[in-house]
Parts: structure tokens; C-alpha cells; sequence
């Protein structure tokens, strides 16, 4: 009995020795140990405060990356996109998943240790432009900190997932501010933005103290109203570049992604999203730079004090944000030795900036543009084309407002000198509004957002998947040029990492996570991944042995609106980890569930162009361009026939907004509703007709719609 009670004792002892252990690694992530950047641990976001996403393991080669295999996978509560950069310190490894769920799993086996749910609202979906998405926790002094959709910022206990404390960032009941980024923690503060700048906010910044949540500062990134005084000389400065009364329509310019501390120079960097609305005719009518709109800010992190900018595109008005993942780096600029910022964002442009001053150095496109030609380098300005503010009638301007980079992280390989980027080339046309009128909650463009459409949906599929396209770019920053590219089939494709073991990962929007060579872009190895990824991995160490983690889950802005449909229904969204020798596997995909739809409800060509425009303007967003879904939200065309029985009342009514479908009958009418309705509807028997057709003739139709969809996509 006495040796029994001893063994028992002993293995408690051991079991709680090692949790303390764990318990003591993440208690030791601060300031230092994130800027020391250790080798087998995934610290905060972009890795080190660098954000260069570069692992030093080596384990995983271009030797032995024939034997990487699946080690295990997690699953996720739904089945949306995953965004999160998975984060990893001495074996546990902390993820974010849909709804701003936070899982802490065992970083060897994927064992679930422990889960904690804000218990989103469903119904703030309605808020969020771009999925429910989450792109991270951060780490620091044993608490994980994770920013919900509803604009919470939260601590959490990183040992036992308990809540620490909670604090609103922003004022939800008047404003519709969501958080999808990644906080970032330095110097005893975390600092967290927020998004909502198409539904009518002011964006800023602002930092909380580790400990108890308190707000130390906040900065406004455009000015308010100039009849309630300026915060700032920093607002008052940017005051002078707004006309009109810009500060009815909130101003936008959200922090909503890119935060980077500079432990070097002491500074903070925020890349600032878009106008709202877009328009600049709409927001500043009489002109004007906006500031600090698409804007990289520099502030002090103590105090939240303005240092300075740097604008890359004056007077936005094509949703070019500058929120994209700022990197940090030196090199040398005309013989001399430069702490520079790397940047690529939604314009199309290669920006190195000197991160002491602000000073533009170069800028170089990455990608096919025709907005601009080149930038003035006196003057730090962009050379605008004609067509470039579609001033008289409706323009096709390349990027379009996903733009030519996106949130994607890239990647940075000290092996090679090369910026890995996720490139898109895409398209979209802007034309004035003529309808505009400002909408609180709801989508404020100020351009009309229905796009060219085709009669023929399975021809609108094609034109998607040609017309949007996506590749892995090497980037030379010394020589301003590219150096190799990898074509993918679909865009929207993941983040990036590159290893010592020379190698690149990246998954893509068509189910497959790629190991490329590093300095040739050469597929060494793929893996059906049954799922498309948008998430970038990362690589770790335990217990000497090196895995490879990436969230496979596909959805966000593009992937929701992007109207491009699978063959088959989404699975969970997971968590994928890898290593040598790896033998685990996945089941096969759900089937996609399809429902014969009700007849037409009119053919009246007047109705349905109505219910097309007041679809594109209220339902696309969510359920995907030409009523066609990505596969996260239900496919319009392929309801069971009950949604259709009680449109009104889901549609206007809103009695499905505790699962995310809020009623609009704010905005719409029961005639709008039944426009609405009769487009679903002949999209979905454009389908069943389509499904119909002999197998013969869907051949034949199928390649002549993919060579006229190449013909159309290369002249365009």
C-alpha cells in the first residue's frame, strides 16, 4: 500500500513538474526572448519581431522532404476559413480558429489541452467584410491574448486557458468595428487595431497593459470631426488633407492586420487600411491626400506619439490598403548600410522604406498594374495613368481591390536574398455609384459593386478562375526584380515560410501544400491537403525533432465572394502538423449536398437585373459572386426548399441571426426581397439546367468556355 501511494505520488510529482515546465517557458516569452528569435519555437506572429517567417531548422531538407508525412491532424468546431498563425513554445503549440476560438493543443500529438470560446454573437457576422476569421493570439509573460470579432481583447492563462480579463476596444453599440488580426505584445503592452472601415468607422490603434487590460494610449489614424478639436498634432496636420464633411461617413483607415515592433530603434509600425467609402470623390470631394489612409505610421510605443509616415497611395480610392505584413530587415542601399521596412501591399508595388525617417528608397511592381506607371522619386508620389480614377465612365484597373498582395504573410530566406510574396493578378471594375447613399452596418464603396456579369454561370465560373489568378513570387529587394515564379491554378492562395533546409511551403487554394526550392521555385513535394489553405505555416522543434504546421481551411473576403464553387463540401477546418517519417492520414471529403430548387419565380428581365444589382450590394459578400458560394456559407443555388418557403422571414425577418443571418429589413423591401429571391432562383435552375445536360456536351462546352475565358484573360 506505502509503495503504491509512493509510485502514485511520484508520477503526480513528474506530471506536475513537467506542466510547471511548460508553465515556466511561456511565463519566460517577453520582450528579449522574442527579439532573440530562438530556433525551435514560434514565438509571435511573423516569428521575431522582424516578421520574417524564416525557420533555421534543417531537419526538413531538399534531401529528406520526400519522407515528410502527416503526423497529426486537430479539428477544428466548423468549417469556415482559418487565417491564424499557430504559435509554439516548448511543446505547446496556442492556434485561433473560427468565432475567435482559441485552442491549446499538445505540439507532438495535437491533443486537445484546452479551449476557450468568447461566445461571439453570431449575428456580428453581419460586421465583418471579409469571414469570421481569426489570425492569431499573441504570447507574452504566460498570458495569450486574443482579439474577438466583436472587438474584445482578451487575456488568457497560456497553462489553463482561464480568463484573465476583458476589455471592450471599441464601442459596439454605436460603431460596427470588428477584430480579425493578430495582436502584438512588446514592453509590458499589447497592441491591438480593429476593422469595420466599409461599414462607417474611425480606425485606430490602441495599446493595453499586459497585467490588467487598462488602455495606456490609443491613436486616431484619420481625423474626426474638427468641431470637437483635434486629439493631436498628428490629427490636425491630417485634418488639412480631408474636404467635405468626411467625418459623417466615419473615415475608415483601420489598423485591421499589420503591427510590428522595432526593438532596434524603438518603434512601432502600423500599416492603415482604406477610405470609407472607398470613393475619394465620395469622402473628400474636393480633393486631397487623406491621411493617413494606405499609410506605414510610425509611433512611439510607450506613448502612442506620432514619429512618422510614409503614404503609398495619396487620395486612395480602390481599397488599397496598406495593412499588408510589414517585414523589417537591412541591407545596403548605394554602398551604405540601411534598417529598412520591406513591404508589399494591395497596389501592386515593392516598397523598401528607410524605417528610421519614413524616406521612400524604391518602389517596383510585383505584379501586372495599370493604375500607375512608376513613382516619382522626388516627390515619393505615385505617376497615375488616365484611367486610373475611372473619371468618366466605368475603367477594368489592375490590382483589383484584393489586390496584387493581400493579408497573406510572405516570407523572408537569408539563404537567398529573396522576399517570397503571395502574388494575384486580378481585375474589377470601379464606376461611380450613381445610387450611393450612406449606410451605417452596411457596405459603403461609393463605386457600384456589382460586377460584369454572363448570362451562361458555368462561362461566369471559367471567366472567376481566369480573370483572378495567383502565383508564388520570388523577390530580389537588391536587384528590384523578380526572380522566379510559380503559376497556381486558383488565387487566394497561403501565406509563406521558408527554412534553412532551403526549402519554401506554401499551400493553395486547391488542396495541396507545396515545398518548393528556394532558389529555383522547383515543387519538391505537395500533399493533398482535401481542403484549401490561405493560412501560412510554421516550423518547430520537440524533443530534437523538427514538424511543419499549417491551418487548412478556405474562406476570407475572396473566399466568400469570390463565387468559386468545389466538388465537394468543405470538411472541417484543421490543424495539419507534419514530420519526417509521418504516417497519419485524412478522411475522405463530405459530399456536397444539392437541392433541387423551386421554379423560377419570374422571367421578367427587369426584376432579375434588380435582384442581381441588390444581391451584389447586400448578399455577395457572404454568399459569393453570381449567387455562387466558396463553400463556407450555404450555396443559395442548392437550399433545401424550406429557406425558400420563408425567404421573407430569413431575408427581412432575420430569424436565423442566431446562426449568423441577420434580417435586412433596414435596407430592403419585400419588393427587393422578391427581386432578390427570383435572381437566386434562376441562377439555381440555370444550375439544374446545366446538371441536366448530356456528359458529352457539358465536354464540349467545358473546353470552349476555358479557351474563350484564356482568350478574354489574356487581352484583358
Amino acid at each position: 500500500m506505502f509503495l503504491r501511494l509512493l509510485l502514485c505520488c511520484l508520477v503526480l510529482f513528474t506530471a506536475g513538474g513537467a506542466w510547471a515546465q511548460q508553465g515556466g517557458a511561456a511565463a519566460g516569452v517577453d520582450t528579449d526572448a522574442i527579439a532573440a528569435n530562438p530556433g525551435g519555437d514560434w514565438l509571435s506572429y511573423g516569428k521575431s519581431y522582424r516578421e520574417q517567417r524564416y525557420s533555421p531548422l534543417k531537419a526538413i531538407n531538399r534531401d529528406t522532404v520526400d519522407k515528410l508525412g502527416l503526423a497529426w491532424s486537430f479539428d477544428t468546431d466548423f468549417n469556415r476559413g482559418l487565417e491564424g498563425t499557430p504559435l509554439v513554445v516548448d511543446g505547446v503549440m496556442y492556434v485561433t480558429g473560427n468565432w475567435s476560438v482559441v485552442y491549446a493543443l499538445d505540439a507532438r500529438s495535437g491533443e486537445l489541452l484546452w479551449k476557450y470560446d468568447p461566445e461571439v454573437p453570431r449575428e456580428w457576422a453581419k460586421m465583418a467584410c471579409c469571414d469570421v476569421v481569426n489570425r492569431g493570439v499573441a504570447l507574452y509573460e504566460g498570458k495569450i491574448f486574443v482579439g474577438t470579432l466583436d472587438a474584445r481583447l482578451i487575456a488568457l492563462d497560456a497553462d489553463t486557458g482561464d480568463k484573465l480579463w476583458s476589455t471592450q476596444t471599441a464601442d459596439i453599440d454605436k460603431y460596427p468595428y470588428t477584430i480579425t488580426g493578430a495582436p502584438r505584445a512588446a514592453k509590458g503592452l499589447v497592441f491591438i487595431g480593429n476593422g469595420g472601415a466599409e461599414y462607417g468607422v474611425r480606425g485606430f490603434v490602441a495599446a493595453y497593459d499586459v497585467d490588467t487590460g487598462e488602455q495606456v494610449w490609443k491613436f486616431y489614424t484619420v481625423p474626426g470631426n474638427p468641431a470637437d478639436g483635434f486629439e493631436n498634432d498628428a490629427m490636425r496636420r491630417a485634418a488639412e488633407t480631408w474636404t467635405g464633411e468626411w467625418w459623417k461617413f466615419g473615415g475608415g483607415g483601420t489598423v485591421w492586420d499589420s503591427i510590428v515592433y522595432d526593438p532596434e530603434l524603438d518603434q512601432l509600425y502600423i500599416g492603415v487600411g482604406n477610405g470609407s467609402p472607398w470613393n475619394h470623390r465620395v469622402r473628400s470631394p474636393e480633393g486631397g491626400d487623406n491621411l493617413y489612409l494606405s499609410s506605414i505610421v510610425a509611433l512611439d510605443p510607450d506613448t502612442g506619439e506620432y514619429l512618422w509616415h510614409y503614404q503609398e497611395t495619396p487620395a486612395e480610392t480602390w481599397d488599397y490598403t496598406a495593412t499588408q505584413p510589414i517585414m523589417l530587415a537591412d541591407m545596403e542601399v548605394d554602398g551604405e548600410s540601411r534598417k529598412v521596412i520591406w513591404h508589399a501591399p494591395k497596389n501592386g508595388f515593392f516598397f523598401v522604406i528607410d524605417r528610421e525617417s519614413g524616406e521612400l528608397i524604391s518602389a517596383d511592381p510585383f505584379a501586372r498594374i495599370n493604375w500607375a506607371t512608376h513613382y516619382d522619386m522626388e516627390t515619393g508620389r505615385p505617376v497615375e495613368t488616365d484611367i486610373a480614377r475611372f473619371p468618366e465612365q466605368a475603367e477594368l484597373i489592375r490590382p483589383s481591390s484584393i489586390g496584387a498582395h493581400n493579408w497573406h504573410p510572405m516570407a523572408f530566406s537569408p539563404d537567398t536574398g529573396y522576399v517570397y510574396i503571395p502574388t494575384m493578378e486580378s481585375l474589377y471594375q470601379y464606376v461611380d455609384d450613381e445610387n450611393f447613399e450612406f449606410q451605417w452596418g452596411h457596405w459603403n464603396f461609393g463605386v457600384d459593386p456589382e460586377q460584369p456579369g454572363v448570362p451562361d454561370p458555368v462561362l461566369s465560373q471559367f471567366l472567376i478562375r481566369k480573370m483572378t489568378e495567383g502565383h508564388l513570387l520570388a523577390w530580389d529587394p537588391v536587384a528590384r526584380a523578380p526572380a522566379w515564379k510559380i503559376q497556381h491554378p486558383l488565387t487566394w492562395n497561403g501565406g509563406v515560410l521558408a527554412t534553412a533546409g532551403r526549402l519554401v511551403f506554401q499551400g493553395t487554394s486547391d488542396e495541396r501544400l507545396l515545398a518548393v526550392a528556394d532558389d529555383s521555385g522547383d515543387i519538391v513535394w505537395s500533399y493533398p491537403t482535401r481542403a484549401g489553405i490561405m493560412a501560412p505555416p510554421v516550423s518547430y522543434e520537440v524533443d530534437g525533432e523538427q514538424y511543419l504546421t499549417v491551418l487548412v481551411g478556405w474562406g476570407g473576403g475572396f473566399g466568400l465572394m469570390g463565387g468559386m464553387s468545389r466538388d465537394h463540401a468543405p470538411p472541417p477546418s484543421r490543424v495539419l502538423t507534419f514530420k519526417l517519417g509521418g504516417e497519419a492520414s485524412l478522411p475522405e471529403n463530405p459530399p456536397l449536398q444539392i437541392h433541387e430548387p423551386p421554379p423560377r419565380l419570374t422571367e421578367d428581365e427587369e426584376v432579375l437585373s434588380r435582384g442581381r444589382n441588390l444581391y451584389h450590394r447586400y448578399c455577395s459578400a457572404c454568399h459569393g459572386q453570381d449567387a455562387v458560394s466558396g463553400g463556407g456559407v450555404p450555396d443559395l443555388r442548392h437550399l433545401p426548399r424550406v429557406f425558400h418557403d420563408n425567404f421573407n422571414a430569413i431575408v427581412l425577418d432575420g430569424i436565423m441571426k442566431k446562426a449568423g443571418m441577420v434580417g435586412f429589413d433596414d435596407v430592403l423591401s419585400e419588393e427587393d426581397a422578391y427581386a432578390i429571391h427570383a435572381y437566386i432562383l434562376d441562377r439555381a435552375n440555370l444550375d439544374k439546367e446545366w446538371r441536366e445536360q448530356p456528359a458529352w456536351w457539358q465536354s464540349v462546352k467545358t473546353w470552349f468556355y476555358d479557351l474563350l475565358s484564356s482568350l478574354i484573360a489574356w487581352i484583358s
